[in-house]
This record gives structure tokens, sequence and C-alpha cells, in this order.
């Protein structure tokens, strides 16, 4: 009779697993939900569409002012050489570039594992927040109708221009384009990383030859 073949006392029966290192690094923290992504980019857009109230504000506040005046005819350019509505335009750029980076801040602080809705939401909290912001200003700012204010307040007299924006598209776009570019240094930077796997030796392991 021939014996059962066995494997040897030095190897292990092949259907066994290695056992795992005692050294091997901990799993690391458990990526959120898709519910938990979409409740915090809701909050990251409603909170965006709030500072661009701020926003608005903080653009009437500094943005440098055209003034006119009429002669009872028509209405004039007090200084026709003056650059105050370019100075609009940039007030606002800026303003929404500031903006966008802190946003990104705020969002990586919070939420460092970052995510596709997040940052979707940055682009579209940074678009509706610009579109309040503007809204803002011009609703607060001087009249729109210029004609009818310079009727109000007569010949003669200078009065401010309503608040506009020239460039329009490029003011729109520069706080979610900021606020992009600041997520995705900042997550480059300091985001976390995967753990690399410790050195097992090589594989198959060498069988043991002693007896």
């Amino acid at each position: 009779m021939t014996a059962p073949l066995t494997p040897p006392p030095h190897q292990p029966p092949h259907d066994s697993a290695w056992p795992a290192p005692d050294d091997a690094p901990p799993a690391g923290p458990a990526a959120p939900s898709t519910a938990t992504e979409l409740r915090q980019s809701a909050v990251v857009v409603a909170a965006s569409v709030l500072a661009g109230a701020v926003l608005g504000l903080l653009w009437l506040w500094l943005a440098p002012r055209v003034t006119l005046f009429s002669d009872g005819k028509a209405v004039f350019l007090k200084d026709s050489e003056g650059e105050s509505a370019i100075g609009m335009d940039g007030t606002f750029v800026l303003l929404a570039l500031a903006f966008g980076a802190v946003a990104a801040l705020l969002v990586f602080l919070f939420h460092r594992h970052g995510g596709v809705a997040l940052v979707i939401a940055l682009a579209v909290g940074g678009v509706l927040g610009s579109l309040l912001g503007w809204g803002v200003g011009v609703w607060l700012g001087p009249a729109r109708d210029v004609v009818a204010h310079a009727k109000a307040v007569g010949p003669g007299v200078v009065f401010d221009a309503p608040l506009e924006l020239k460039m329009r598209l490029a003011a729109m776009l520069a706080w979610p384009i900021a606020a992009m570019i600041v997520h995705l240094a900042l997550t480059a930077l300091f985001g976390p990383r995967d753990p690399e796997p410790d050195d097992l030796g090589p594989w198959p392991p060498t069988p043991n030859t002693t007896s």
C-alpha cells in the first residue's frame, strides 16, 4: 500500500492562509456615504449663497464710484477719464477670488476626505454666491434709472452712477475658479494619504529546507 500524500511538517497546507503580520498598518478612516456627501455638499452651497450677500455688501462699500451730473438736458460723466468703471469690476473680482479661497480652505478643514461632490458644490455655490452678490450690490446701490435720478437731484448736481459689471462672465467665474484651485492644491499638499504596505519580504516565501 502507498501512504497518503501529506505536506511535510515544515510546509503549511496549500489551503491555509498566510498569517497577517502583527505590524500591519491600520485601516484608514472609512469614506463617507453618498447620502452624507450630498448633505455636506448642500451645506456648502447654502453657505456660499449666504456669503454672496456679504460679498455684495462689501462690493457696495469698497467699489469706487462713477460720478455723473446733468445740465438739464443730458447726463454727463464728471470725470471723463476716470477709471472708476474698471475699478468696480476689479473690486468685485478681487473680493470673489478671496471668498473662493476662504470657502475652499473651510471645506478642506472640515472635510479633508475631499470628494467630487464637494468640489462641484464649491463651484455651484461660487456661481450662485457671485450672482447674489452682484444683485445685492446693484439693488442696494445708487438708483438704476439715471435719467430719473438726474431729474430728481436737479441740473449741475453731482450724483453716483449705479453699480455695474462690464466683465460679467469673468466676475461670475472668479469665485468658483479660485475655490477649485485652492481646494485642489490643499488636497494635493495636505490631504490624507493611503497607507503604504510594509515590506513583507519575497513572495512566495522561501520554504524552510531544514528538517
